[in-house]
């Protein structure tokens, strides 16, 4: 492996690194964005019942808040559920922005990474083909050792990125697509909620008629 890596040239180091950065973070993305962090199933039911029955207290909202980032959003919309239903509803989409922004954290490294990494490789291609005309120019074109240097450069980059740029592209649609899914279902999962407190709001309302 070290013989690869040296014949690649300097330019196989910061492809190694953009490998390295790139699993990194789909590993450390996929561990994070796993569902029951992110949205817990019961989530949304417990706290409608809890709406339902009227316990909700800030005790509650303060350990909502610190449950998951959808507990993050739920509990913000229960700290304004005496409010008018358009100010609940803004404070659960900022709410719901800063969480969506946490989700996606690394995903643009990424996405930098798989696009970065095969130009590395064809800058080692450019750089290992000039090392061969130079050799040629050198008088070694009766030696294909002289060549050699040069060539193994060449195709060693372009393989070397395009290895690290294909998982880390594959890896950045996955990602996206788990951070989408998850954003829906907490759209839902609020409109449920606003849905809860103002079923709840227009029964005590009735009930103190």
């Amino acid at each position: 492996m070290w013989e690869i890596v040296r014949a690649g040239g300097p330019l196989m180091w910061p492809i190694i690194l953009c490998s390295i950065a790139a699993a990194a973070i789909i590993l450390e993305r996929f561990w994070t964005l796993q569902d029951k962090r992110v949205i817990p199933p019961d989530l949304t039911r417990k706290v409608a019942q809890l709406v339902e029955a009227n316990q909700i207290n800030d005790k509650v909202i303060a350990a909502l808040e610190q449950n998951s980032p959808l507990g993050r959003v739920l509990a913000a919309g229960l700290a304004n559920r005496l409010r008018p239903r358009e100010i609940m509803m803004e404070r659960l989409q900022d709410t719901g922005r800063h969480v969506v922004y946490e989700l996606e954290r690394f995903l643009n490294s990424l996405n930098m990474i798989a696009g970065v990494s095969p130009l590395l490789g064809l800058l080692g291609t450019v750089t290992g083909i000039i090392k061969a005309f130079n050799a040629v120019q050198a008088g070694g074109m009766g030696d294909p050792r002289m060549l050699s240097g040069g060539i193994a450069e060449a195709l060693i980059t372009t393989a070397a990125g395009l290895t690290v740029a294909i998982p880390s592209l594959i890896g950045f649609r996955l990602l996206r697509g788990k951070v989408d899914r998850i954003v829906v279902q907490m759209e839902k999962d609020a409109l449920r909620l606003a849905d809860e407190v103002d079923a709840a709001a227009g029964r005590s309302r009735t009930d103190a008629a």
